[in-house]
This record gives C-alpha cells, sequence and structure tokens, in this order.
C-alpha cells in the first residue's frame, strides 16, 4: 500500500456535544477540530494538524486518492466541514464502521476492534483528548489522536489483506469475525479516481 495516494484520518474536538447541544443539525462543526491526525501512505509518514494548520490539510485532501477513516462519515467529515474548500460529501471515503454496522446489524467500537484483530486497544478515550487540549497540553494529544490514526490504519490492512476483522462485543464478551471487502473497495476507489469524469464514489463495496 505505501506509496498509494491515500490517508488515513482521525480528528479531536475542541468541545464536547454537553457545550454545543447534541439536537442541532449543525451541532457537529460547532464542536471546532483541535487536532487531525492523518498517516500518508503517499509518504508513509504520520502528521498532526493542528487547527490554525488545516488549510494546508484541505489542500492534501483534496489531492487524495482516498480517506480512511473509523466513523469518519457521521463525525469527523461533518466536524471538518467548516475547514474544508470542498463539500465533504463529495470526498472519497471509506468509512470502516459502516461495513461493521452492516455486518452486524450495530455499530463497534474502534478499541473493541482493535483489541480484537490486533490484540491492542486506544490509549485513552474522547473526555480524556478535550481535557488534553483546554489544559493546552498539545503534544499529547497529538500523540493520542496519532495512535488513534494508527489502530485504524491497522484495522484496515489486516481487513484489506485478510477479508475480515474481529470484534469483541460488550453484550456477550465473545469475539467474532466480520467479513470485509476492503480490498475490492480501496481497487474500486483508486480506479474511480484515476478514470476521466470518476467523480461519483461508492461509499462501499461491502
Amino acid at each position: 500500500m505505501i506509496g498509494k495516494n491515500i490517508l488515513v484520518m482521525d480528528l479531536e474536538t475542541q468541545k464536547s456535544f454537553k457545550e454545543v447541544g447534541k439536537s442541532k443539525l449543525d451541532s457537529l462543526s460547532k464542536l471546532k477540530v483541535s487536532v487531525v491526525g492523518v498517516y500518508d501512505y503517499l509518504t508513509d509518514q504520520y502528521r498532526a494538524y493542528e487547527e490554525k494548520e488545516l488549510m494546508d490539510l484541505d489542500k492534501r485532501i483534496q489531492t487524495a486518492d482516498m480517506l480512511i477513516g473509523f466513523n469518519i462519515r457521521r463525525f469527523d467529515m461533518p466536524v471538518l466541514q467548516p475547514y474544508i474548500f470542498k463539500s465533504v460529501d463529495l470526498l472519497p471515503v471509506l468509512d470502516l464502521l459502516d461495513d461493521i454496522e452492516k455486518a452486524r446489524g450495530h455499530r463497534a467500537s474502534l478499541d473493541s476492534v482493535a483489541r480484537a484483530t490486533l490484540k491492542e486497544g486506544k490509549s485513552g478515550d474522547g473526555a480524556e483528548a478535550l481535557l488534553l487540549y483546554k489544559e493546552g497540553r498539545l503534544t499529547e494529544l497529538k500523540k493520542y489522536c496519532l495512535d488513534d490514526v494508527r489502530l485504524t490504519r491497522g484495522v484496515y490492512e489486516y481487513g484489506y489483506k485478510e477479508g475480515k476483522i474481529l470484534f469483541t462485543s460488550t453484550w456477550d464478551y465473545k469475539t467474532y469475525e466480520i467479513p470485509v471487502n476492503w480490498r475490492q473497495s480501496t481497487e474500486a476507489f483508486l480506479l474511480k479516481k484515476n478514470t476521466p469524469g470518476g467523480n461519483d464514489f461508492p461509499t462501499s463495496l461491502f
């Protein structure tokens, strides 16, 4: 995968839903970005962008063939929208949680998937990330965010190679296999991006 024009992304926010009101349609955009963590397959590098650097991130996003994340469609992208020139709905996004939800009929956390699939879990949670931002501990915040990017990348690559991932249910604490077609999805995204006039991207090929 190294050398492909693909980004793996995760972001943290400045505010919580308690602060902005979860019932409002525009509440996600009001959360505001604290940092965005990115792994770039093109350069094989990790980078954390602060809010003041998001113009640089926008330029990189616009040139990417594919964006990968966990719950990225329903959370990260709407939060990021005010900082992005193009509508996030038009970006070539592969949301790993979408395929998990289709297979299981319910959502699962990145931690539950990573622990079962990669044998390692998250280094913290969203509440801790908010506290790090409010206390100005940006170095720690960036590390936390990039840890999530690394886990998301690991889950994606495992599913890409094996055609499945694992997750441990919080209901019965059993571990289940989830079939995924991320290799086919990735190939379709890359083919579509490099086809003249190919601007309509599939949300999933599961």
